[in-house]
């Protein structure tokens, strides 16, 4: 049987919002709610807990949950990943859960996983939803997929994709936002942290698309969740309000 980590990489360092590991969300420090949600998926051997600082770890309060302390000088969440889950010898399977959203689904989770465990072939697997409006469409924050008939992976793009040449009406498009939230194999995912960022991620300033440069089978799942993050500020009341409403 595959095992099954779920990782959660927590820096305190943010750009935007530093210590937001930390930020208060409705009483509680934000990494405590994400825990909580990961460890109510049912598939995960393992929850895992990967930061560079000593006060996120001093902060959860959910018990059975995994801290690795890590290096500072990470470049990304994927990296900080692979150290913890080294740590670990008998992982196969990896799922990426990001530290900034408090309201996870634990059944998406599980759902990435079940999909890797079923299929071998797959090197990675990833989420997403669909595009609500034109607005979020044309939004460089918001990275865009596109994928084939058999679930595979094509494209992602800050730039609207695929473009609408011929002006149809929104609501006849077929456009996916992406989720940040990554399955891998232990292999894979070994082999993606040694490789370097292909001219197609520094231009986009996406790190999957190293993964896809590599020639990695990557499964897109669907899903109706909108996976809202804590980015800054105006997000936390954003997030405590939909927490508030049992969301």
């Amino acid at each position: 049987m595959s095992k099954i980590a779920g990782v959660i990489p927590a820096r305190w360092a943010s750009t935007r919002l530093p210590g937001k590991s930390l930020v208060n969300l409705c009483g509680r420090p934000m990494i405590c709610h994400v825990v909580e949600r990961v460890k109510q998926a049912k598939l995960l051997d393992y929850v895992v807990v990967a930061t560079d600082d000593q006060r996120i770890i001093d902060a959860i309060d959910v018990e059975g949950v995994e801290c690795v302390m890590t290096a500072v000088d990470h470049p990304s969440g994927t990296d900080r990943v692979a150290e913890a889950v080294s740590k670990l010898d008998d992982v196969d399977i990896i799922i990426n859960i990001q530290g900034d959203e408090p309201l996870i689904n634990p059944q998406l989770i599980d759902l990435l996983a079940e999909k890797m465990v079923a299929d071998s072939s797959w090197d990675m697997a990833t989420a997403v939803t669909p595009i609500k409006s034109e607005e979020e469409l044309n939004n460089p924050s918001v990275v865009k997929a596109v994928f084939a008939e058999n679930a595979k992976a094509l494209y992602f793009s800050r730039a609207p994709i695929p473009f609408n040449r011929d002006d149809v009406e929104f609501a006849r498009l077929d456009a996916w936002r992406h989720l940040g939230i990554y399955a891998y194999t232990k292999d894979f995912l070994e082999t993606l942290v040694k490789t370097s960022p292909c001219m197609l991620e520094k231009t986009e300033k996406l790190e999957q698309l190293r993964a896809l440069h590599i020639g990695c089978n990557m499964l897109v799942v669907q899903t109706e969740d909108d996976g809202v993050g804590v980015d800054t500020p105006e997000d936390v009341a954003a997030v405590e309000n939909l927490m508030k409403q049992g969301k």
